[in-house]
């Protein structure tokens, strides 16, 4: 275990001036607290926050990280209090240790619930203060480190949560060399003998290829030097991890690979870097498409390299990076970087394209934080940090990066919301293409946008980015939320006109608490979702109010239409049944400007049609109110509606209003008993097509040898459509009986 003044000596090679004082009663602190605490590996538990902060060390943090590196498992595992720590430490530090503390204290149903608040709590505390995500990535790294000590049963579920989101946090923020170190300990336990065989084959590989490999440096180095360009020529293999991945993405044998070993070579400035460039071209082939210039436009997490591949000694295929040796030193620490880190807490400029990475985290996390629960949050998360990127450009020339595989809606979403919400297409380096095109790196993506635009649910299942996934949803909601608040004020409209009472949006606000709703829309939304039954808010609204339907008591049922019973002289009518429904078409004739228009599926209100047997213009119809599921419309004489003649309050009248502009077809099924010969479901099919009829359904059962019964769901324009294709079936030999199903 690494002494006191070992760890004071770690830190001050680094930065002479640090507070030792601050260090050493850290160590003395967290020591006393753990005392004899064991971890799982029998070792003292003060050995894990020392090797934490050692591993911070190692990124050259300041004394405040590695102090609160030592001190984050004291108030969650001794007797520490967070007023302790502040009084000894200052407030700061306090907090720090604190927000570590209340990442780790959660009580929630699944695994999935947990990892998914783990990550918003450590997300949202990370956009108050980098160094708290620097501490958990090193207790991460260390825990993984002596994983093999923890009980087997825990081992997978802690690999596979530090592969899905630990690892690519780390690569997030540029900290590659803790990326790939957690991606590989993870990759060991989850698939050991994966790791063991392919670190078996690049150990194999690095040995039949150590001379190649010792050709290409020197080269490099000797055409460098001819061209007094200072550099220093490193060779890299391919980590397991990476090795896999690709194996499996690709579907590859490791016989296949050509990029398992790759050269780096590191300069003094940028201008070094072209320099370097060229020569490499010049004397060697480059492969085409293998080219990538993340200097002039850096990652979002600060990464800057220029990536090529060139054809090499022995026609190998040679993968080279060039980056300045400070571009080296962010690609390896990211954010930890030191002079990077110095820059962030000192407010200076220098590093600000470094600091990208932390400012670009920030913004993500603001958006993310939208999320609709915990478990949406963690799916946008991994979804917006985790993923390759392309860089696009706008037609004024603005980058904007995004995930590999995205899409002109991704675009349009991650330019604004605003944007997203109203595209109707997109062209692509000025042509027209479908908005579910993959973009690729400099793509020219320009949105064609339109006001009467909502986003379609279909596109959350076509987006990549947790954005624009998060705003489709929240389209959808809203859209549907706007359907039945509108539902539910053409109900309250008519149930206050029968009651013979004013309908005042005011006179609602004012009885919200009898309610137990927050707002008008609430009450509205509840009331057309059959979750809030426009009797209660008439009683709410105005208190003297008496529903004569909650004294009357209705009769026993007889055998007859309409199931009803005179009793003591007269019939107990429901206000809202199928009788009241008929008399009150009966009664009105063609003004039926009281009912609720119906135009068709996918209108301004939830509405959908009955499954048994649907519906069509020219029938009369009535609307069945479904909880949760908005409107369900019926023939008046479907035979189903029996069912709700209890329930008035769910009836609603309704009439047909349809658009001569835009014509739909409607759901109908009729049911046909044929006979059973070669042939008859040509003929039934050729009737229903010649007249303009869709067939969506076909459902076939034998009544006999002889006959055969058909119930066919279709789609027609209107009553008198659907009549004449029964009357033409009827006509046909081959159709014994041809009748429309109504329930």
């Amino acid at each position: 275990m690494m002494r006191q003044y070992e760890l004071v000596e770690r830190v001050t090679r680094y930065n002479a001036e640090a507070d030792e004082a601050l260090l050493n009663k850290a160590y003395v602190y967290a020591m006393q607290k753990h005392g004899m605490q064991k971890r799982d590996s029998g070792d003292l538990y003060f050995s894990h926050p020392l090797e934490v902060a050692a591993i911070l060390t190692e990124l050259k943090l300041d004394e405040s990280t590695i102090a609160v590196a030592l001190l984050h498992d004291t108030i969650e595992d001794t007797d520490a209090t967070r007023n302790e720590i502040d009084d000894l430490f200052g407030e700061r530090i306090g907090e720090l240790v604190e927000g570590l503390t209340k990442i780790k204290r959660l009580d929630l149903v699944s695994k999935k619930t947990e990892q998914a608040e783990h990550l918003r709590r450590l997300l949202l505390a990370v956009s108050d203060d980098i160094r708290v995500l620097l501490v958990k990535l090193a207790d991460r790294l260390h825990n993984m480190r002596t994983l093999h000590h923890v009980p087997v049963h825990k081992r997978a579920r802690i690999a596979q949560e530090t592969m899905e989101i630990y690892a690519p946090l780390a690569g997030r923020m540029g900290m590659q060399g803790m990326r790939d170190e957690l991606e590989e300990l993870a990759f060991s336990h989850l698939n050991p003998q994966a790791h063991e065989t392919v670190t078996g084959h690049l150990a194999e590989l690095a040995e039949k290829n150590k001379n190649l490999i010792y050709e290409i440096t020197t080269d490099l180095r000797e055409k460098l030097r001819e061209h007094d360009i200072d550099a220093d020529v490193n060779s890299r293999q391919k980590k397991p991890y990476s090795v896999f991945r690709k194996m499996e993405h690709k579907a590859l044998a490791f016989e296949q690979l050509s990029d398992i070993f790759g050269f780096r070579i590191l300069l003094g400035d940028e201008e070094d870097c072209y320099r370097t460039l060229g020569l490499v071209h010049t004397r060697w082939q480059m492969v085409p498409g293998r080219f990538k210039d993340f200097i002039s436009t850096p990652k979002q997490n600060g990464y800057q390299s220029i990536h090529t591949t060139v054809i090499g000694p022995s026609s190998q295929r040679v993968e080279l990076q060039i980056r300045t040796r400070q571009m080296h030193e962010v690609a390896e620490y990211g954010v930890a970087a030191h002079t990077v880190y110095k820059d962030l807490h000192s407010g200076a400029s220098n590093g600000a394209q470094s600091m990208d990475a932390y400012s670009t985290l920030r913004r993500t996390i603001e958006q993310l934080a939208e999320g609709a629960n915990p478990e949406e949050f963690l799916e946008h998360t991994k979804l917006e940090l985790f993923l390759d990127q392309v860089f696009c450009f706008t037609p004024k020339g603005r980058i904007i990066a995004l995930p590999k595989g995205a899409t002109p809606i991704d675009f349009a979403y991650a330019v604004h919301t605003d944007v997203g919400n109203s595209c109707v297409g997109c062209k692509v380096n000025g042509q027209i293409m479908p908005v579910i095109t993959q973009l690729s790196n400099g793509d020219e993506v320009e949105i064609i946008r339109s006001k009467a635009q909502l986003p379609p649910a279909a596109w959350e299942s076509v987006v990549v980015t947790g954005k624009a996934r998060s705003a489709i949803r929240k389209a959808s909601r809203d859209a549907i939320r706007k359907q039945y608040s509108g539902l539910g004020a053409r109900i309250l409209e008519r149930a206050f006109d029968r009651a013979g009472k004013p309908f005042d949006r005011e006179a609602i606000d004012a009885a919200l608490s009898r309610l137990a709703r927050t707002s008008v829309d609430d009450v509205l939304t509840d009331v057309g979702r059959g979750e809030l039954p426009s009797p209660d808010v008439l009683r709410a609204v105005f208190p003297d109010y008496k529903d004569e339907r909650a004294t009357a008591k209705p009769a026993a049922k007889e055998e007859g239409w309409f199931g009803l019973k005179a009793g003591a002289g007269m019939i107990f009518r429901f206000p809202g049944s199928r009788r009241r429904a008929r008399k009150d078409a009966d009664d009105k004739g063609d003004d039926d400007s009281g009912a609720i228009p119906i135009r068709g599926v996918g209108g301004e209100l939830p509405v959908r049609f009955s499954q048994s047997g649907g519906a069509v213009p020219g029938d009369r119809i009535v609307g069945i109110v479904e909880p949760g599921q908005g409107i369900t419309i019926f023939p008046i004489e479907s035979p189903v509606l029996k069912h709700f003649e209890d329930q008035p309050d769910r009836w609603l009248d309704v009439r047909w209003d349809i658009d001569e502009n835009d014509r739909q077809r409607f759901p109908a099924t009729i049911k046909l008993s044929a006979i059973n010969e070669p042939g008859t479901l040509a003929t039934i099919a050729e009737v229903i097509a010649n007249n303009d009829g869709n067939i969506h359904n076909l459902s076939m059962s034998a009544q006999s040898s002889d006959f055969t019964d058909m119930a066919i769901d279709m789609e027609v324009w209107d009553l008198n459509h659907l009549n004449r294709i029964i009357h033409q079936l009827a006509k046909k030999p081959v159709v014994s009986v041809v009748e429309r199903v109504t329930g």
